[in-house]
């Protein structure tokens, strides 16, 4: 059997959590493969909201298998505090959470390292979200990283003392005004790791390869965006791993030739969070409005999203980096309301009009050029059948497919899961 891949295709926070929730009941096995705690995907039904950090989006469904690749890096004291705030849904962590050996672990010493560095660059911060993401990554490459398979050795702790030692040489190194107290982060840290060791640790490659050929349906979820992507992202202002669809094989071991499809999710319009170059974004009443209808802050952080009309020179790139097969357009309802609409479709980069997204998109070398729509007033929040949607969402959906030559499989228009219609 193929692996799907599932996968956002801007700055992150497109509304991956919510799809891969409603295409589960299609898959038996979930599979996360990069980042970590820094990521938040968000679930609603039955009334309740869901923020997921590290678990994958298929926990809520009894008959899911949900598997952490060896691409995710793992907090201990993040993730027993996701696993409380499930328990009383009565699901059976055991059976239908296990993690791979080879993922790695974030210390307590990572998050002030990632705290330090920052600091230390000021005006200059590439926007962490100070989860320790970063410096796990490079202590991984680096390869002094403690992974999940460690914690079952008698002496992993002698590894972490002095993996801790050197992170804080490096901290004093940095020279700046970070408070902590290691002792009680330890400690919390190490009563951690013992509640994580009741969970089911496997060689998530083997296990993948053996589902394939049992014939079960898998579908790898990637957390953050694209374009947040440590290659082919708005570097530096992007995240330590690769969120693109070869991160997939990399982050769970799966082979390039068993990936089938590749589902795309995007907004209607462009959010960024944190610092970087964002050639749409909107500095009035119209970014102002998005923010607010669309709820737009982080939901792991808390911090507010950057709003900007859509851009297609930037999507069009993701689409094909990944290889997209199927396009999942969300939050169309946040455009309801607007009387005109703008997509970007191409750039002036240095006075030459490109459809391509350059090496640098700095305001100084690219100015979005933009086609105007015509916007919908239409309530698509109650509207179950694409038959419903109006005639100018229709129009944009329609553009939009032409400009990506991939076709927008399904429209979201809401944040319960109920809120998602397929075309």
């Amino acid at each position: 059997m193929a692996v799907d891949l599932l996968l956002g295709l801007q700055w992150g926070d497109e509304g991956k959590g919510k799809i891969v929730d409603v295409l589960t009941k299609n898959y038996d096995i979930i599979a996360r493969f990069q980042g970590g705690p820094n990521a938040g995907h968000t679930l609603e039904f039955d009334g309740i909201k869901h923020v997921l950090r590290t678990i994958p989006s298929g926990i809520f469904h009894k008959n899911s298998v949900n598997v952490i690749g060896n691409g995710v890096v793992i907090d201990p004291v993040v993730f027993v505090k996701e696993l409380e705030a499930l328990e009383k849904f009565n699901i059976d962590f055991k059976k239908n959470l296990i993690v791979s050996r080879k993922a790695h672990v974030i210390l307590p010493t990572h998050r002030l390292l990632d705290a330090a560095s920052e600091a230390s660059k000021g005006k200059a911060k590439i926007g962490s979200t100070l989860k320790g993401i970063g410096p796990t990554y490079m202590d991984k490459t680096g390869r002094n990283g403690i992974r999940i398979g460690d914690l079952e050795l008698e002496n992993w702790q002698d590894k972490y003392r002095a993996l801790a030692d050197k992170h804080e040489a490096m901290i004093a190194f940095y020279n700046v005004d970070v408070q902590y107290d290691l002792a009680d982060l330890e400690a919390e840290f190490f009563a951690a790791v013992e509640t994580l060791k009741n969970l089911t640790f496997i060689d998530s490659e083997e296990y993948l390869h053996q589902a394939q050929k049992e014939g079960k349906t898998i579908l790898a979820e990637g957390a953050q965006g694209s374009l947040l992507d440590i290659d082919f992202g708005t570097y530096p202002f992007v995240t330590s791993s690769n969120t693109t669809a070869a991160g997939a094989c990399t982050g769970l071991g799966v082979p390039p030739n068993k990936v089938k499809d590749v589902f795309g999710i995007f907004k209607a319009y462009t959010t960024r969070v944190g610092s970087g170059p964002f050639p749409t974004e909107l500095f009035d009443e119209d970014g102002e409005r998005m923010a607010k209808i669309g709820n737009e802050f982080g939901a792991v952080t808390g911090r507010p999203r950057r709003c900007g009309w859509l851009d297609l020179v930037a999507l069009r790139y993701a689409v094909q980096v990944n290889g997209v097969t199927q396009l999942i357009m969300m939050k169309a309802d946040v455009l309801s309301g607007f009387e005109k609409l703008k997509v970007c479709t191409a750039y002036n980069y240095k006075g030459k009009t490109i459809q391509h997204l350059p090496y640098n998109i700095e305001a100084e070398n690219v100015t979005p050029i933009f086609t105007e729509m015509k916007g919908w007033k239409a309530d698509l929040t109650k509207m179950s059948e694409a038959s419903q949607l109006p005639q100018a969402l229709n129009d944009y959906i329609d553009f939009l497919e032409k400009e990506l030559e991939v076709p927008i499989k399904i429209v979201s228009v809401g944040p319960d899961r109920k809120q998602t219609i397929h075309r």
